[in-house]
């Protein structure tokens, strides 16, 4: 996979924000500022009321933020009203910490969340979110996704904060306790991941753990389009102080799913184990995946000057010859020991095996009466290990106190593939006929075991230091990653080494927390992303060389509300990252720059008894600069929406004891497909609804649920990201019943 290319801009007063009123707005950006309004109106108005109520006190109350206290192995940070949204997640080397002290911009989903809705990979999950869409991978069904406009790869999601060992295209949800998606730069946090893709955001994933409550949970779910499916989940302590803990997940599933003829089955296995004692904790999780995708629908390729029509909903233009099938296993170990008062020492390792085969297929869209298709056979297999050791602890001098973290990591991903290919055929989007699987005209590395074709090497050690002052009502925090990149390709064909690559950069961070009350605080960083350089492409003079690591740096200020029941967050943020290109005189550069200037403002939890929500808007003003020659200075990126709102809410019944309603509102904005601006999808909504019911089934607490997707059965191009099409899915009606023992 080709890294993702970067470039650092100037540093001056240009590359800050600009101010988002101007005079003689369009109509759709006032509509953005009104929806962004309306979303801190809730908490702001709170605000306002306990500060009314606050004034008559001559003194303002003693805040003491708790920023450097890290949770134990079993004890998550708490949520917000109504459990889907929890109060703070892991921020990578400062640790879990509550969002309201952090001067970043994060929020985490748990695994209630993924229950109440169905969510069956983090792809649902992170449909709730306004700053986030998903689309598809290059020819396969992996899951990639767009923070801030930026794309992350699923090769580049972190498991209990640890890079490359991820089950690689798409992951289940069943053993997920929690989702955190970090919105902005993250080098300094979590080191630059393997494949160089995050960029606007990161995501983390936080397995299950034994609870201090015995849990013995059985779910049967399915779908109107035949899927059925089982989840069971087991957890346990034991001891005299419940020092040891147990928690066992398996979950099978198999059917049609809602686009016609596509067939999905998987199975997941996860077993977590800990020991709580005094001073010393351990954690070992062991995760194994299965995934098969057979007649799947894919991406569409446009080779022409026009975007096809919209096939209908649930209409399947692949071939039935066509399947992915993806197996993971993973294991994680890692290790605490509180050496002194305030000061706690870490050390974390795990290993990934996947491998993957498949004949992959997708359209090439010409025009209304040309479109052909190609087969594409991939065999694939993958080594990821991974491994951070390190140190946080608190001291004061005089009236500062300090939180100071220094830590190491290493991350190492070892890959083995090759391929085969036939075709081409004609073939239709809209009355697609079958055809014989095309016989191989061509292949390379599928004489028994792959090659390698290529080798990725992380390391980075890194430091910080968060300062309170007043009684830590201001916290900030400096602090410096220093990281390492090897990368090593190979030729599946010749098996000879293609490129070699090893460079290093800095990566600093700055963060200011200013706290005037306990419930609200003000933020800002400057912060940066990384990623190794980019290829030279075939042509140019420096062909086959890689340029130096680049950086996107970023800048972000905003405010976050939090009283327990709610929370809100509002941030203003600019990232600016390079595009690289082969100029005039056939050098490959990377000189032109991508900059995104937005706005985003969420609002989650119970706003009232009864009533909760989870929404918010984003607003990206995103331009092309320096382009070759100036040919798409001031175009929109390609699979860049400028608008995206999601209003989601449940409402529990009050003469129905036990009943809730929710729905969700999606909309997201047109996107251009290509750099000129030429051909673009138009703006898409959706409408969800869901309905459930909690009650008490011969003497068991039975949950049952059921979930309305694209309720309309609209059909659309939901993404352009990649310079492809992804088609958003149709009507999907899932059930499910879970009775606790």
């Amino acid at each position: 996979m080709s890294a993702t290319r970067l470039l650092s801009p100037r540093l001056d007063a240009a590359a800050l924000p600009r101010p988002l009123t101007q005079p003689a707005l369009p109509a759709s950006r006032r509509a953005m500022l009104a929806a962004v309004a309306m979303a801190f109106a809730l908490p702001a108005a709170a605000y306002a009321q306990a500060s009314t109520t606050d004034s008559a006190n001559a003194t303002l109350p003693t805040v003491k933020v708790q920023a450097a206290k890290d949770v134990l192995p079993g004890d998550l940070q708490p949520t917000y009203g109504g459990g889907q949204v929890a109060r703070g997640g892991d921020f990578g080397v400062l640790g879990s910490q509550k969002n309201i002290d952090v001067p970043f911009s994060m929020t985490t989903y748990t695994a209630k969340l993924i229950q109440d809705q169905g969510a069956r990979t983090i792809g649902d999950v992170l449909a709730n979110d306004p700053a986030v869409r998903t689309a598809y991978g290059y020819g396969n069904f992996q899951e990639i996704y767009v923070i801030r406009g930026f794309t992350l790869d699923s090769d580049d999601i972190s498991l209990n904060g640890l890079y490359g060992i991820t089950p690689r295209q798409l992951v289940e949800t069943p053993a997920i306790e929690r989702v955190d998606v970090f919105k902005g730069a993250s080098a300094f946090l979590n080191g630059a991941a393997p494949n160089g893709s995050s960029i606007g955001g990161s995501v983390n994933l936080q397995l299950k753990r034994a609870d201090d409550k015995p849990l013995t949970q059985v779910t049967f779910d399915g779908s109107a389009s035949g899927e059925f499916g089982e989840h069971i989940d087991v957890g346990r302590r034991f001891g005299d102080k419940d020092q040891f803990g147990i928690r066992v997940n398996q979950s099978n599933r198999d059917g049609e799913t809602s686009v016609d003829g596509e067939h999905r089955r998987n199975n997941q296995t996860a077993v977590a184990l800990d020991w709580r004692g005094d001073k010393l904790r351990l954690e070992g999780d062991f995760l194994y995946q299965r995934q098969r995708v057979t007649d799947g629908r894919g991406v569409v390729y446009v080779s022409g000057t026009e975007i096809p029509t919209v096939p209908s909903a649930t209409h399947n233009y692949a071939q039935t010859w066509s399947y992915s099938d993806a197996e993971d296993t993973v294991g994680i170990l890692r290790a605490e020991y509180d050496f002194l008062p305030g000061w706690t020492a870490y050390v974390a390792g795990g290993t990934r095996h996947t491998s993957e085969h498949g004949e992959y297929f997708s359209p090439y869209y010409t025009d209304a009466a040309t479109t052909t298709g190609n087969r594409l056979g991939v065999v694939r297999k993958e080594d990821g290990s991974s491994a951070e050791a390190g140190v946080r602890g608190h001291f004061d001098t005089g009236p500062v106190s300090h939180f100071v973290t220094a830590g190491a990591s290493i991350v190492r991903v070892l890959t083995q593939s090759g391929w085969t290919f036939g075709g081409p055929f004609a073939t239709d989007l809209y009355n697609t006929q079958q055809v014989p699987s095309p016989a191989t005209n061509s292949q390379a590395g599928m004489n028994g075991n792959p090659p390698i074709t290529a080798l990725n090497l992380t390391r980075s050690v890194a430091v910080s230091d968060t300062l309170g002052f007043l009684h830590d009502r201001v916290l900030f925090t400096v602090g410096v990653r220093h990281q390492e990149l090897l990368s090593n390709g190979y030729s599946s064909t010749t098996l000879l080494q293609t490129s070699n690559y090893n460079d290093s950069i800095t990566t600093p961070l700055f963060g200011l927390v200013v706290r005037p009350t306990e419930n609200l605080s003000f933020y800002a960083n400057r912060s940066e992303s990384l990623s190794p350089g980019g290829i030279a492409p075939q042509g140019s003079v420096n062909y086959g060389d890689q340029l130096a690591p680049e950086r996107t740096k970023q800048y972000e200020v905003g405010a976050k509300y939090d009283n327990g029941h709610y929370g809100a967050q509002l941030a203003l943020f600019q990232l600016e990252k390079p595009q690289t290109y082969t100029n005039s005189a056939a050098v490959f550069v990377a000189n032109g720059n991508e900059r995104h200037r937005g706005v985003e403002a969420s609002v989650f939890g119970e706003v009232y008894k009864g009533v909760r929500v989870i929404a918010g808007a984003t607003y990206i003003n995103a331009e092309q600069l320096d382009t070759l020659n100036g040919a798409t200075d001031g175009k929109k990126p390609v699979g860049v929406p400028s608008f995206m709102l999601n209003l989601g809410a449940e409402y529990d019944v009050p003469w129905v004891p036990g009943l809730t309603f929710s729905a969700r509102w999606t909309h997201t904005g047109p996107q251009y497909f290509d750099a000129a601006n030429t051909m673009s999808i138009k703006a898409w909504d959706t409408v969800d609804l869901g309905a459930r019911y909690a009650t008490s089934v011969f003497g068991r607490p039975t949950t049952f649920r059921a979930n309305v997707y694209n309720v309309a059965n609209k059909g659309y191009w939901s993404s352009t990201n990649g310079g492809y099409l992804t088609m958003g899915a149709p009507r999907t009606v899932l059930f499910s019943m879970t009775t606790d023992f």
